[in-house]
């Protein structure tokens, strides 16, 4: 729509100093002549007075403008709670109605911004950012006002909108329904960190937000169910409305889940905030390793340097230097000064061990045969032993004759092989997690030295993870009741640690083989992680199996995926999953479950989901407009209409809110036409000069 504008400008033939000069003189000489009452005083003074005017040159001025647009913000908010109940289809109804209504008034630039969206960089709903964003090359003066439709749950809303927001009218349309009412359970503290089998303390709080129907008081007893890792632990009794303390225990090192949850109620508006959850990283205290080491050899030293290495084991050697039976006469004064504790550490204090290794040990009744059944009980309990085995395991005095044998995945033949060979991984260790991608296993030969002696066994129960001659076993893994055990049937490690052609990957494997005998998460045969970040799922799979079955997800919405999982090493499988959502996730692969938390556990986002009119209402006190609800109380859905209003006009009424309309304009073209140029000015001279003299003649 365009306009003409029409002005009055001057383009002066002398200085302006001069035209004010000739203007001041023409103004002097006409008020003399005036008062001297002198003969055409009047036409005189016009006369001077249209001469001055020639000098300074007006020139008629003639713009064409046509209006500038008036920019209208309309910020829909998409954050999770949005998608609560009916939420989304109020919005885009909503959303609809506006973009029909402004199509009427083509004054609106309108721009519609979709923001809000949670994730792990941003989990909370930010719709004032968006609307800056979205209004950052507008000037202020073309702003008509921003219209939001969000459930008022928005956590960047500025302490003083005056001016810093917006310079025109707000206003918000907030979904939801009126009688809302909610019940959510927050942890006020927890540790990021807890020593594994030591109690910790957390506190939660159960509120009750909202419209509470009848019977459901602020001080109702709650039950809240306590889960470690997906494991119902304890079942706590709460009091709404109250911060309490609960006692928790870590069964397991590494990354554990713990949440807490209360029941959800009929009706109220979600129960995702009916649980609470913390990442709380379980550090065990340090590991109690027994090491009972036979007659002394070379590889004696090398698993002694190992486990003392390592800060988090604590260990106990012994080495038997003189058996029993042995009598020739030494003083007792030059005997070792500590006799072995045998029943101390055995019977008494057994269980205190993490892993017992029998280093080369041999039976030679240092250790009475009951107590073989103590260590073989121990395992099945739970507990760990390593035989580290020479040439004595398939002598007459190998501990695989004693009740200890019960616990062994096999038996000796009593053969020894006495040849050189490079140890290899068997099909089952290139995806067992101990071997796994050991360094040098990827080539044939491996790059590693050979060992000259290994023992022959039958009867294998467990899995062999590594290999010597002829594809006789090196290393068997099994699991016995609920412990572990593992049978290393050479003694030639140690030349790995003294680089005999070129060494190998000793410490690697002795560690892993440890931890993996203590049962530690990451060294799991059959495992199933996830670890989230920046929007994004990542989750492993460690199998024994040769393939895996689709992923199964459930996100914090309660949608269900399937999802392939990518094998990406040997027994190690992948799959990532993008999600804007943040909460728990549910993870589940064939019989194994895990949880995984998508972004913050304490996003913003779930601190409150009841829609609200006050969060916006000083803002819109501040600017001017309305904060309104879609649903009314009587549960009608109603859009109210837009109109375009004055700047100093009301821009809130009963059915309409109002949007500033801007004055500003774009020049489109310029005419000019001067008035005493040419034929015109010449006729006004002549005219003035003429009635001038014409005085002067009667």
């Amino acid at each position: 729509m365009t306009s003409n504008v029409f002005s009055i400008a001057f383009d002066p033939i002398i200085s302006w100093a001069g035209v004010w000069t000739a203007l001041a003189v023409a103004l002097a000489v006409s008020a003399l002549i005036i008062t001297l009452r002198l003969r055409g005083s009047l036409l005189r003074a016009l006369a001077m007075l249209f001469v001055v005017a020639a000098i300074a040159n007006p020139i008629f001025v003639n713009e064409e403008r046509s209006a500038l647009p008036t920019t209208v913000a309309i910020v829909v908010d998409r954050s999770q709670s949005q998608r609560l109940q009916d939420r989304t289809q109020q919005t885009d109804q909503a959303l609809e109605a506006l973009r029909v209504n402004l199509e009427r008034f083509p004054q609106f630039d309108v721009r519609v911004v979709e923001a809000g969206s949670t994730n792990s960089s941003a989990p909370s709903t930010e719709l004032f950012a968006a609307m800056q964003g979205a209004l950052r090359d507008v000037p202020p003066s073309q702003v008509g006002g921003a219209i939001f439709i969000t459930d008022g749950e928005v956590h960047d809303v500025p302490a003083n909108p005056t001016g810093a927001v917006l310079e025109a009218p707000f206003h918000a349309l907030i979904t939801g329904q009126p009688d809302e009412f909610d019940r959510q359970i927050q942890l006020t503290q927890a540790p990021r960190f807890a020593i594994v089998g030591t109690p910790f303390e957390m506190t939660y709080r159960v509120q009750d937000l909202g419209a509470m129907p009848d019977g459901i008081g602020a001080n109702g007893l709650v039950d809240v169910e306590v889960r470690v890792n997906g494991n119902l632990v304890s079942v706590e009794q709460g009091i709404a409305g109250r911060e309490l303390p609960a006692q928790i225990n870590l069964d397991r090192a590494g990354t554990n889940i713990v949440e807490f949850s209360v029941t959800a109620l009929d009706g109220e508006i979600t129960d995702t905030n009916n649980r609470a959850f913390m990442r709380v990283e379980g550090i065990r205290e340090n590991l109690r390793v027994l090491l009972v080491s036979g007659e002394p050899h070379s590889g004696e030293r090398t698993w002694r340097n190992l486990l003392k290495s390592d800060a988090s084991v604590d260990l106990v050697h012994f080495t038997i230097l003189r058996p029993p039976e042995k009598q020739d006469g030494t003083p007792i004064n030059e005997l070792s000064l500590i006799a072995f504790p045998t029943r101390e550490l055995f019977v008494e204090k057994i269980d205190d061990f993490d892993l017992i290794i029998f280093d080369r040990y041999q039976n030679r009744n240092v250790l009475p045969t009951l107590y073989y059944d103590y260590i073989a009980e121990y395992v099945r309990s739970g507990g760990a032993l390593l035989v580290a085995s020479g040439p004595e395991f398939a002598s007459a005095t190998s501990v695989a004759l004693t009740p200890l044998v019960s616990a062994l995945p096999a038996q000796p033949t009593g053969d020894v092989i006495e040849a050189g060979f490079y140890p290899r991984l068997t099909d089952a260790g290139a995806r067992h997690p101990v071997t796994r991608a050991l360094e040098g296993s990827g080539q044939e030969p491996p790059q590693w030295g050979r060992w000259f002696r290994t023992i022959s066994v039958l009867g294998n129960e467990g899995t062999t993870v590594m290999r010597s001659v002829d594809e006789n076993p090196l290393l068997i893994l099994n699991d016995y009741g609920e412990g572990r055990v593992g049978l290393m049937l050479s003694d030639h490690g140690w030349l790995w640690a003294r680089g005999f052609e070129g060494g190998g990957p000793h410490v690697g494997l002795y560690r892993r083989l440890a931890h993996w005998l203590m049962k530690e998460p990451d060294l799991e045969e059959e495992a199933l992680t996830a670890e989230s970040g920046n929007g994004e799922l990542t989750v492993r799979r460690q199998t024994m199996a040769d393939e895996v079955d689709p992923l199964i997800v459930q996100l914090p919405s309660g949608e269900i995926r399937e999802v392939d999982m990518v094998e990406i090493a040997a027994g190690l499988y992948e799959a990532r999953i993008e999600t804007e959502e943040i909460g728990l996730v549910e993870l589940s692969n064939g019989e194994l479950t895990a949880l995984a938390h998508l972004g913050r556990t304490d996003a913003p986002e779930f601190a409150d989901m009841i829609s609200t009119t006050e969060v916006l209402s000083p803002v819109s006190d501040a600017l001017g407009g309305s904060v309104r609800r879609l649903v009314s109380s009587n549960g009608q859905f109603r859009v109210p209409n837009v109109l375009p209003v004055r700047s100093a006009a009301e821009a809130d009424g009963r059915g309409w809110l109002g949007l500033k309309t801007s004055d500003e304009t774009r020049l489109e073209g310029v005419s000019q036409t001067s008035l005493f140029s040419g034929f015109l000015g010449l006729a006004l001279l002549m005219l003035a000069l003429s009635s001038m003299w014409y005085r002067e003649g009667r």
